[in-house]
């Protein structure tokens, strides 16, 4: 499977929707936003999520996309957020997630010495994949944002 990696703007904004819906229904623990609530949202908001400038992987033999990640600073640090890759894409080899944590890695080496995350407790699939990918649990863990019974527990990966 070939796939493009692109940066989304405001234009995209239908995209943007369809891959966060996407999201939602199939990952619901993973992000910190029901279903409910992204159905909801009006066209300027998709419109807002597009301009951010998010990576996304297309398909190249379809024009879908298939894949996310973002990233923010946060406490002076590059964090990687809204990461996703469609069933129809994951796959041992990891190719849709390691090319689009590459890419946030680039960015984020000139920002900080590492990268970190934060993954569901319950999401055993994503913190494999992350592992394979070179990071490691911190021991930190913070309350899920839906349900402050629940924890993400965060991971770190050095940039050299």
């Amino acid at each position: 499977m070939s796939f493009t990696i692109i940066q989304t703007s405001a234009d995209d904004w239908r995209q943007v929707r369809d891959l966060r819906l996407e999201m939602l229904a199939d990952t619901p623990l993973a992000f910190v936003e029901t279903l409910d609530t992204a159905l909801g949202h009006p066209e300027q908001e998709w419109r807002m999520r597009g301009a951010r400038g998010t990576l996304v992987a297309v398909d190249d033999a379809t024009g879908r996309w298939v894949g996310s990640a973002g990233v923010i600073i946060s406490r002076g640090s590059p964090l990687l957020v809204g990461v996703y890759v469609s069933p129809s894409h994951r796959g041992r080899d990891l190719g849709v997630l390691a090319a689009l944590v590459a890419r946030i890695e680039d960015w984020a080496r000139d920002r900080g010495g590492t990268l970190a995350l934060h993954v569901h407790e319950d999401n055993p699939r994503a913190i494999r994949a992350y592992e394979r990918l070179g990071f490691t649990p911190t021991g930190a863990t913070f309350p899920y944002a839906l349900d402050a019974t629940q924890r993400e527990l965060e991971m770190v990966k050095p940039l050299a």
